[in-house]
């Protein structure tokens, strides 16, 4: 009896973990399909619309490790809860937004919620689902998450070009109603062993990953050598060293630095950063060109690219169980070579006119590749520290993860701009073709640096 209520609460928890994470995940690119729709409603120039996708980046990044630290304070179900209410009332805030600044706004207040329910919803997960099991339970969980990051110019596009854009919001308020009083009902509170908020860390984190998220999301409207490009890449980087030697000199720091001298949690990390730089940015320019150079409008343009994007839900179950089986890291590394893989396949065959047949082999290679990372990295990231760290484990991947997809679409977007750009379809594909080398680059550095990762012991708290 006692087993099948364990079972009954694992089965729950990833239920409501998987369908937060999924709405945020969700909101990183949906909005991309629908900015046509969005400026000819509510007006704005080129530069109001960018900021339509780039505030909800620029608050999810900086305060991810904050939303983190306040759960193992204050209750993980309880943040995890409010910060669901949070992101449902800002959608509903987006959706009615009666102008271009107050969609801007919302989107905001969108990330906060975001920022605090992300890392919350897999250590959740951690906490209620027994350790034999969890590298199916994370591969369900990334499937999810791999399908609603890559799916959201699909979704978005569809919504937006079968009903109206404000759909693409108003799709998250039936799902956050139903979650915090699910959360309240099926998952055990939980919180870190004797913690304490450490205001100064957390002050040196925040505003070091919101500086470098602005100078990163203002590098191609104003260039990478422009005042406030380098104005917030310098000062957060100032602020994220003060934050390093914070974390090496302080007793109880948000975020111990020895946690990366366990190389395990080290090298899945930049993996991590390094695989969202490469398939961010990738998918970005892709599915601009289809529409762009092969002329399929956004749904038309989605439903094409599902091989890559509807991967996730059926490979990355079977990952998990396979990382459960012969070990994540070689499952991972695997899944990242495959991705890049892709992205080369890619990058050898784009041309004006290439027919669909020409992309599916690079479509499919990319789509299985991206599957087989995400459950076994997120075993990864949470078997190599100790249960009362892995809140903050959880929020330091999560913003190096969305660091690097922030960055993947700066770089990825200046070597196009600077190679080619929309004046012709020759001309998109001159700057698509290099840029999706970099982005293979990336990837392949990723799957570098999940093989040095070691299986190691989880690291002891002091």
């Amino acid at each position: 009896m006692q087993q099948q209520t364990r079972r009954s609460g694992a089965v729950w928890a990833l239920i409501v973990t998987s369908a937060a994470s999924f709405m945020a995940a969700l909101d990183n690119l949906v909005v991309t399909t629908a900015l046509p729709s969005i400026r000819e409603d509510l007006g704005g120039e080129l530069a109001d619309l960018e900021w339509t996708i780039n505030a909800y980046t620029l608050t999810y990044a900086a305060l991810l490790m904050t939303g983190a630290a306040l759960g193992d304070r204050f209750g993980r179900r309880r943040l995890f809860s409010i910060g669901v209410a949070l992101f449902t009332a800002a959608s509903a805030a987006a959706a009615l937004a009666p102008g271009i600044d107050g969609l801007i706004a919302a989107r905001a207040v969108q990330g906060v919620g975001a920022a605090i329910m992300t890392p919350l919803s897999l250590t959740l997960l951690t906490t209620a689902v027994p350790a034999e099991r969890r590298g199916m339970a994370y591969g369900i969980w990334g499937a999810v998450n791999g399908l609603a990051v890559a799916g959201g110019p699909l979704i978005g596009g569809s919504l937006t070009e079968h009903i109206s854009w404000q759909w693409i919001f108003w799709l998250n308020v039936p799902l956050g109603i139903a979650l915090p009083p699910l959360a309240r009902l099926r998952l055990a509170e939980s919180r870190a062993p004797r913690p304490r908020l450490d205001i100064p860390g957390t002050v040196l984190v925040s505003g070091g990953l919101f500086g470098i998220v602005y100078g990163l999301v203002n590098a191609n409207a104003h260039g990478w050598t422009g005042a406030r490009v380098l104005t917030g890449l310098v000062a957060g980087a100032a602020l994220l060293g003060g934050f390093v030697h914070h974390g090496l000199h302080h007793k109880k720091p948000v975020l111990p630095m020895r946690l990366f001298g366990n190389r395990a949690f080290a090298a899945i990390n930049a993996a991590g950063l390094l695989m969202f730089l490469g398939m961010f940015g990738s998918i970005f320019l892709l599915s601009q060109f289809l529409q762009e150079v092969c002329g399929y409008s956004p749904t038309e343009a989605g439903l094409r690219m599902l091989p890559w994007t509807g991967a996730p839900m059926f490979v990355a179950p079977l990952a998990g169980w396979l990382s459960d089986r012969v070990g994540g890291r070689a499952v991972v590394t695997a899944g990242l070579a495959l991705q890049a893989l892709g992205l080369a396949l890619f990058a050898l065959v784009l041309a004006p006119g290439m027919s669909y047949a020409a992309q599916l082999p690079a479509l499919i290679v990319s789509g299985v590749g991206m599957a087989m990372y995400f459950a076994p990295a997120s075993n990864l990231v949470m078997s190599s520290v100790s249960p009362d760290q892995q809140g903050i484990a959880s929020g330091a991947n999560s913003a190096l993860r969305e660091v690097g997809g922030a960055l993947g679409v700066a770089v990825l977007a200046s070597v196009f701009s600077s190679r080619g750009g929309y004046g012709s379809a020759e001309r998109f594909v001159d700057g698509v073709v290099p840029a999706l080398w970099v982005g293979a680059g990336a990837v392949g550095l990723a799957a570098v640096a999940a093989a040095v990762a070691s299986r190691g012991r989880a690291l002891v708290s002091a």
